[in-house]
């Protein structure tokens, strides 16, 4: 039976429907709609004679052009490994100032590098090379062996205090059995003071004694003038860039139960040209952290 009825307002037929008073149109679908479904199934069907498209269980319609995606990956593949095989050919023959002095070469260094530090890096140094609590902010330029691109790479080829036979090896004691609870406030507030950090009255008086320890028990590795030893891993003082924090308690607790970081040798996983990659991307970090 039919139901529909011309709306009073439009003139147009309904389609019987009501909710509530408000009767629905019996309105066509766009033409434009209906083009597009026709397109897109056209479009399907072309797609699925063409192109590899339909499972057949222990098999897969190959499509009369034949493309096989797995052939176009491998041969992407290959042909990303022959363009890094130019550069990194370059990079491990030619010198590190060689290298820093090529634009275009540095660029795919820090490219690469960035990937390698993300890698095996920067679980302890921090995406952006800044370090944290124990952990060396590499951004700074103050380096324990030194920042050149030649002594980083040999740091990360050996590690420190690591595995390696060529390992290199820095420890700092603990002074809590050595000196008596006076010394070592003593020489922890001479510390703080190396550093430029504002002292209150009662610290300052404790300065000339905190001298005589110094002298006494520190200039051996970290230098008369307190900027360390680059060739024992000594930390310069005078800086305002802290391993283990330049608070009172943080410095208090150096002195008092000493410290020995660690970093793992990575010869057995990285390439000597990757290190060198690594290396010149970690140099190149030096100031963006100041």
């Amino acid at each position: 039976m039919d139901h529909a009825k011309r709306d009073p307002i439009s003139g147009q037929l309904t389609t019987g429907h009501e909710w509530n008073g408000i009767e629905e149109l019996d309105t066509p679908i766009p033409r434009v709609v209906l083009f597009f479904l026709a397109a897109t199934t056209l479009f399907a069907v072309i797609y699925w004679l063409l192109m590899p498209a339909w499972p057949l269980g222990w098999t897969y319609t190959k499509g009369l052009l034949g493309i096989n995606q797995r052939e176009v990956v491998t041969q992407q593949v290959r042909d990303a490994a022959a363009g890094r095989t130019i550069w990194t050919n370059r990079v491990a023959n030619a010198s590190y100032a060689e290298i820093a002095a090529d634009p275009a070469l540095m660029t795919h260094v820090r490219d690469s590098g960035r990937t390698l530090f993300g890698d095996n890096c920067a679980v302890c140094h921090g995406s952006e090379g800044k370090g944290g609590p124990g952990f060396p902010n590499l951004a700074t330029g103050s380096w324990l062996w030194g920042g050149s691109p030649e002594v980083i790479a040999e740091t990360i080829r050996v590690g420190i205090n690591g595995t390696s036979k060529q390992t290199r090896a820095a420890q700092m004691i603990a002074f809590g059995s050595v000196l008596d609870r006076e010394q070592l406030s003593n020489v922890a507030t001479f510390v703080l003071s190396l550093s430029g950090q504002k002292l209150a009255a009662t610290e300052l008086a404790r300065l000339p004694a905190g001298k005589e320890v110094f002298a006494a028990s520190c200039v051996a590795c970290h230098g008369q003038d307190g900027k360390g030893k680059q060739d024992l891993g000594a930390p310069d003082l005078t800086d305002a860039n802290w391993i283990y924090g330049g608070d009172p308690q943080s410095v208090m607790n150096s002195v008092l139960y000493g410290r020995q970081g660690q970093m793992p040798s990575w010869e057995s996983r990285l390439s000597p040209t990757d290190i060198k990659v690594l290396a010149l991307y970690a140099a190149s970090l030096q100031g963006a952290g100041r």
